[in-house]
């Protein structure tokens, strides 16, 4: 059974959001001031540090449960000639990933983070969604609280990722319904398609917004008609991050499109989650200016699998390991100025 039944009860969730821990964050505040620099020296991780004691509640916060969650799902609209890849491979990757091959598998090691993979039916794509909503109110639903679900209520941060071939057509469609504009404004090369194949990309958003009009003003309706059952789930772990206090870390594109309906809902709905990295894709740079997100790398990266969010956890543990191990004037002994 769906945690939740109804799109009433999801709704009701999403505007019922607890606010992150005033009394932490001025404390890691106070205590950045106290280290052996100049204040304000280490710039964005000082940052960084404090954003995290605000969502942990503690003033000296800590990174030892880092959990990567990879959702995977399988895309009707790939039968518009929209990737370059063919459907298959969604599930090739997953096996791919189950048996340690893929960049996200190295990348959660060196980042010391325990890596999840949630396929959602991937034997069972999604509708079109040119012609039809890519998933009934139940589908969606189940998406989404799966999503919920496979987050842990002890996870000290949260990288979100994910795979499914045809769902940066998903995520600009899901782009242009949120913040309105043409295909062409959003659409990327993904997979690396060629021009026909990006003419065919925003095609299909075009004429997916042109289908369901006035039906898309509401966020977890358009979420529901032109995404997917991944970016559904990543809905639904951002929501479960933002219930439970764990602070986020974005991946690209997709992922930022599929946590995108929480902010168009509550202003400071994405107020947990960061940006880990501007991805190559062309739509993230506008998006994540809408969402204002300040992505923390530009490695010109565009795999997706939440490869950028688990780059930048190291730079959380940097972030951690001045806050949490360095002295104090006092300690130390040094003058202040």
């Amino acid at each position: 059974m769906s945690r939740f039944s109804s799109i009433e009860q999801l709704s009701a969730a999403c505007n019922d959001l607890p606010e992150r821990d005033e009394q932490a964050s001025m404390a890691a505040a106070a205590r950045q001031d106290t280290l052996t620099k100049p204040q304000g020296s280490l710039g964005r991780l000082e940052e960084l540090a404090i954003f995290l004691a605000g969502w942990q509640g503690r003033a000296v916060p800590r990174l030892d449960q880092v959990a990567v969650i990879v959702f995977a799902g399988s895309h009707g609209v790939t039968a518009r000639g929209v990737s370059a890849f063919p459907a298959e491979v969604t599930a090739q990757m997953v096996a791919n990933f189950a048996a340690g091959g893929a960049a996200i598998n190295q990348l959660a090691r060196a980042a010391g983070a325990e890596l999840t993979v949630v396929p959602l039916e991937i034997e069972r794509p999604t509708a079109d969604f040119t012609a039809a909503p890519a998933m009934t109110e139940d589908e969606f639903l189940a998406a989404v609280s799966t999503g919920y679900d496979a987050v842990s209520p002890k996870t000290d941060l949260l990288c979100l990722g994910e795979m499914g071939i045809g769902n940066t057509t998903a995520a600009a469609a899901l782009a242009a319904a949120l913040f309105g504009g043409k295909g062409a404004d959003w659409v990327g090369r993904g997979t690396g398609v060629d021009d026909a194949g990006l003419s065919r990309k925003a095609a299909a958003v075009d004429a997916a917004t042109a289908f369901h009009g006035a039906a898309l003003s509401d966020p977890l309706a358009a979420l529901a008609r032109v995404g997917g059952r991944e970016l559904a789930a990543i809905f639904g772990a951002v929501l479960a991050a933002r219930c439970y206090r764990i602070p986020v870390l974005l991946d690209g594109f997709v992922c930022t499109a599929a946590a995108a309906p929480l902010a168009r809902l509550r202003p400071t709905g994405l107020a947990h989650a960061l940006a880990a990295h501007m991805s190559a894709e062309a739509g993230h740079r506008e998006l994540l200016a809408r969402l204002g997100l300040k992505p923390l790398l530009d490695f010109n990266m565009r795999l997706g699998e939440a490869s950028g969010a688990c780059l930048a956890v190291n730079l959380m543990r940097s972030a951690l390991a001045c806050h949490a191990g360095m002295a104090s004037f006092a300690e130390a002994g040094v003058s202040e100025k």
